[in-house]
């Protein structure tokens, strides 16, 4: 079920209303978001509930356990559930990748490309999302960071809650799992913070990503005929897109938790005005890159090591990232070029330089804040045509065709430069609270902005509405 769906507008209201109505059973509430959660993710393809269902059981099962287990058998438990988590998304999202770039190494030497190893396989959707979700569960009990659960039920509910289910955020049990275990009270503030969210989304979504879409589909398609003007446009066309189509997933998946009264963490903020590459990645996908630092480039030693492991570490962590996006050399490469970005300023440890809020108490960023947001983002842009292409031969030709001539074989396209500007100019308005899409202190005005968003998400709303970018990772 898409969130950008009639389904879903016929959906969310009977679910809220009926848990609502339960206020008084925290059990019953719990079962009713594990059902309600069920039923979203089974609109999709009920088979795949079965893969939910045993990563629900291996991760509470192994929870039980490890408190009262000796060390040593922790450490078993625990790579059982990390075994089975990444075996599952290992089979589905990398055998035919590994299997296939074999293949393709042994044609390089004359053997025959036929192989009976290849599998038609289906990714099932969220299977990237819910077992990063679940793994860090046990292993924040095997930390002694979290105390296990026997309520299997709101456990179950806490793995496949499904605002954020299929693309996020990714949810630490330690922040997660006790509001599912706490009564939660209704309040109007939170309510109606969560529509203006809902509503915010579903505007990058439904009104920018989507009109952008077809557009960046053209250019990519078409990028042998295009200048290099053409190209640039198409590579930016497609950052706002892939910005607006996941950051929308997620300010209407943490609107729609606040509607049960539930509080996710913030997945971006306003990433491009980052002012270096650092800045960037603290403010892009923010529940991945943390899970990635706190689970994997801190145990791996993180920068408190020697400066060669320090590189190592980042280099391991951008690579995973890469890989965890999908299986593609292309991802592999894209990770591979954001470590090569960032690595100048982790060396002079100047990587943390922009840990405040951009351009504080004043309307307008300074010119050298104003070039180094440019830049960043330019190189960021850079980097998604890796992302977007097909294969890295596009990617690579993509890249070398963008150069020359900077001249424009297709108009840029009026309306979606309106929608872009409009994007930019309200986002950098709310720029210090990135819950607050429509905070404006002038009355009249919130109400025009209100009445634009509404009417623009009326006149874009399709019947057959377009998927979310990451449903494919």
């Amino acid at each position: 079920m898409l969130f950008n769906s009639l389904n879903f507008l016929i959906f969310l209201p009977i679910v809220f209303t009926i848990y609502w109505s339960l206020t008084k059973n925290l059990k019953l509430q719990n079962f009713l978001v594990l059902l309600s959660s069920y039923i979203f993710y089974g609109w999709w393809d009920y088979r795949f509930l079965l893969l939910i269902f045993i990563s629900t059981i291996i991760d509470y099962s192994v929870g039980l356990k490890l408190p009262n287990a000796a060390r040593e058998k922790q450490k078993v438990l625990l790579s059982l559930s990390i075994l089975c988590n990444l075996g599952l998304l290992g089979f589905f999202k990398y055998y035919n990748f590994f299997i296939d770039s074999w293949i393709s190494l042994l044609n390089r030497f004359g053997y025959s490309n036929e192989s009976l190893w290849t599998l038609n396989i289906i990714l099932p959707v969220g299977i990237s999302f819910y077992t990063f979700q679940t793994m860090s569960y046990t292993i924040d009990i095997y930390r002694n960071n979290l105390k296990p659960t026997k309520d299997f039920i709101s456990f179950a509910a806490f793995v496949s809650f499904f605002p954020q289910l299929v693309a996020g955020p990714i949810e630490r049990a330690t922040n997660f799992l006790p509001q599912i275990l706490s009564k939660r009270d209704f309040r109007k503030e939170q309510v109606f913070q969560g529509l203006n969210l809902i509503l915010w989304g579903l505007f990058k979504k439904v009104v920018i990503a989507d009109s952008l879409a077809p557009e960046v589909d053209r250019i990519f398609a078409n990028y042998q005929d295009h200048s290099g003007g053409t190209l640039w446009l198409g590579a930016i066309y497609f950052a706002f897109q892939i910005y607006c189509d996941f950051s929308g997933y997620s300010d209407v998946a943490i609107g729609t938790s606040k509607l049960f009264g539930i509080e996710l963490m913030s997945n971006f903020r306003f990433p491009y005005f980052a002012r270096n590459i650092g800045e960037f990645w603290r403010r892009w996908h923010i529940s991945l890159t943390t899970w990635f630092r706190d689970y994997l480039y801190i145990p791996l030693g993180g920068s408190r090591t020697t400066i060669w492991k320090s590189i190592r570490n980042v280099f391991i962590v951008f690579l995973v990232s890469g890989l965890w996006h999908g299986a593609n050399w292309n991802f592999v490469i894209w990770g591979l070029f954001h470590a090569c970005l960032f690595l100048p300023s982790f060396a002079k440890r100047s990587n943390r330089n922009y840990l405040g809020e951009i351009a504080p108490n004043s309307y307008l960023p300074s010119f050298q804040t104003f070039l180094s947001i440019i830049k960043t983002f330019l190189l960021v842009t850079v980097g998604w045509v890796f992302f977007r292409s097909e294969n890295l031969f596009q990617a690579i030709e993509y890249l070398s065709k963008m150069w020359y001539p900077i001249e424009f074989s297709v108009l840029p396209n009026v309306k979606l430069f309106i929608y872009v500007f409009l994007l930019i100019v309200l986002e950098w308005h709310v720029r210090m609270d990135e819950r607050a899409p429509f905070k404006i202190g002038f009355k009249p005005l919130r109400i025009i902005t209100y009445m634009l968003i509404i009417t623009l998400l009326i006149l874009n709303f399709e019947k057959n509405p377009q998927q979310f970018i990451y449903f494919d990772f």
